[in-house]
């Protein structure tokens, strides 16, 4: 059980045992939390709970002193003080630190919690357009989101990986265009590509890719049957690699869902029916429109254009209803950052459809820049500049991209330094991290190979009274809170900077422990600690999607 837990239930037993006693009134007793004191030499948590009880009972101090005077002794807690004006300030004893070294050592379920049992949630990312490779910037969305997953399942949530491919609307239908337009000039037909259409090389390729399967019986075809028929063969394959570089890149999806089949089983046109039961749609210009500024967007959004072909925004009431039909409580939405403007219009659709606004999130995962040399590496999809996500994998490895996507918020910019993240040097913080495991793994294999034990089952934890040992167990310790707030939080940044926390904190207990020594009940016990952080180390790296080599 984490420790925090422990406490809580140690303090409610107190304030229990004072209702009991008439020194409370029962109504108010709350829920006490904890927290860390700044300063170390005020004890390891403390807890404001006396405060709160005291309003209206008596003076803080005093409701506090007796509530530490009511707490049961505990092999836990060494000492209990009353603080400033009623904080208890908690000082925990060594065996609190020696049990979070055998629970990590020993126990998968280690920084795991249930907090999330019995709660089903859908994880949305990705969902990049197929109409070329899979990018730089998507990859970011690839590493985040599936980090995020592992996140909530790593306490206790039921987690779908979803990724939503825009198989139907305009910008398919342009593609589709461009690409008929490359099929053309294949077969010397001289044509333009459409206005805003892709004008990227693998555009040509996927042309010459379909001139060789179906030959020219296309090239006297309308123009709109054309782009059709282009768009129905360039399409699956483009989505099949990039499900391979998704699966190289260490990401898998439970479920990949076609925009398409919203309209094929008429579920875009059942959510707007809904909202115009509510008086929410309105015909204007031969347009239909979603009033959604009357729930808080600027301004009121298309549904179906005067040409009768549903906008994004259309497809997108569809899927909330689909979504919440599978009997999801939550739902996440990964979007990027030049979709800002559309959440509000799409917050104020997931209530007029009738559901929980609160029940859905939109995180926006902000811009990546690559640089080389110094120089920043310029982008356009549509222009058919950029840098594939497999092309980055082929340079800088797939440990170093997913680490480096989640070194900073999703609420950051990026800059990928593609120099730095192949350095072999304390400076990268993917192979500091690494190497701290593999330095371990080193130091348990030779002391195996001198007769030692590394058992924290048996270890003598009470040996361990260095400082440098006590700052190791005490960061073991806090990984307990690390996952869960990062995962409360969508904050996968928070494992990586724990990850390189924990291996600075490794390398200086290294630097002033001998592990392995003459001393056999010293070794014993610093060999626990090193599985422990062994451990810790491989599972935080685990979470990130990034591997934890034994050997570098």
């Amino acid at each position: 059980m984490v420790v925090t837990d422990q406490l809580v239930d140690l303090v409610r037993a107190g304030l229990e045992s004072l209702v009991a006693a008439g020194s409370l009134p029962a109504e108010s007793v709350p829920e006490p939390s904890f927290e860390r004191p700044r300063n170390r030499e005020h004890g390891d948590w403390a807890t404001n709970v006396a405060l709160v009880v005291a309003k209206g009972v008596g003076k803080p101090r005093d409701v506090a002193q007796a509530l530490a005077d009511a707490i049961e002794p505990s092999g836990l807690v060494e000492s209990v003080e009353v603080a400033g004006p009623g904080f208890l300030n908690f000082r925990l004893s060594p065996a609190w630190l020696h049990d979070v070294v055998r629970r990590a050592a020993l126990s998968e379920g280690f920084g795991r919690s249930t907090k999330g049992a019995g709660r089903k949630v859908n994880v949305e990312f990705v969902s990049a357009n197929p109409t070329g490779p899979i990018n730089v910037v998507s990859g970011r969305h690839a590493a985040v989101g599936d980090t995020i997953a592992s996140l909530l399942q790593a306490t206790g949530h039921e987690v779908i990986r979803e990724y939503y491919f825009n198989d139907a609307g305009r910008q398919m239908l342009l593609f589709g265009a461009s690409v008929g337009a490359r099929y053309l000039q294949h077969f010397g037909r001289e044509t333009d590509l459409p206005e805003d259409g892709y004008k990227g090389d693998d555009v040509i390729s996927i042309a010459h890719m379909i001139a060789e399967q179906i030959g020219d019986s296309m090239i006297e075809a309308e123009p709109a049957k054309l782009a059709q028929r282009m768009l129905e063969l360039a399409w699956p394959p483009i989505l099949e690699n990039t499900k391979r570089s998704l699966e190289r890149f260490g990401t898998r999806f439970d479920v990949w869902f076609s925009e398409s089949t919203l309209h094929e089983r008429g579920q875009v046109t059942a959510a707007i029916d809904k909202l115009r039961e509510k008086d929410l749609i309105e015909e204007r210009d031969g347009a239909v429109w979603f009033l959604s500024s009357r729930l808080g967007d600027d301004k009121d959004r298309v549904v179906i254009r005067s040409n009768g072909e549903p906008t994004y925004s259309a497809a997108d009431l569809g899927y909330v209803v689909n979504k919440f039909s599978r009997g999801f409580d939550r739902l996440i939405y990964l979007w990027g950052a030049d979709h800002h403007g559309t959440v509000a219009r799409f917050m104020a659709a997931v209530e007029a459809l009738g559901f929980d606004r609160s029940s859905v999130e939109v995180p926006l995962v902000q811009i990546v820049s690559l640089v080389r040399g110094g120089e920043q590496i310029k982008a356009s999809k549509r222009e058919g500049v950029y840098v594939a996500l497999d092309e980055l994998i082929d340079e800088v490895g797939v440990d170093a991209a997913r680490y480096t996507f989640l070194t900073r918020s999703i609420d950051a910019p990026l800059e990928f330094d593609i120099d730095l993240v192949k350095e072999q040097a304390p400076e990268n913080p993917v192979y500091y991290v690494q190497y701290a495991h593999a330095r371990i793994c080193s130091i348990l294999r030779k002391a195996i190979d001198e007769g030692h034990q590394a058992d924290a089952s048996t270890a003598p934890l009470d040996a361990l009274v260095h400082p440098a040992e006590d700052e190791l167990m005490r960061k073991l310790a806090s990984y307990e809170e690390v996952v869960p707030e990062a995962a409360e939080r969508r904050a996968p940044q928070r494992i990586t900077h724990y990850a390189e926390e924990l291996a600075s904190t490794f390398t200086a207990f290294y630097r002033d422990c001998k592990v392995v020594s003459d001393d056999r009940t010293l070794t014993a016990a610093r060999l626990a600690l090193c599985v422990a952080t062994r451990v810790v180390i491989a599972d935080a790296l685990g979470l990130l999607g990034v591997s934890a080599p034994e050997r570098m």
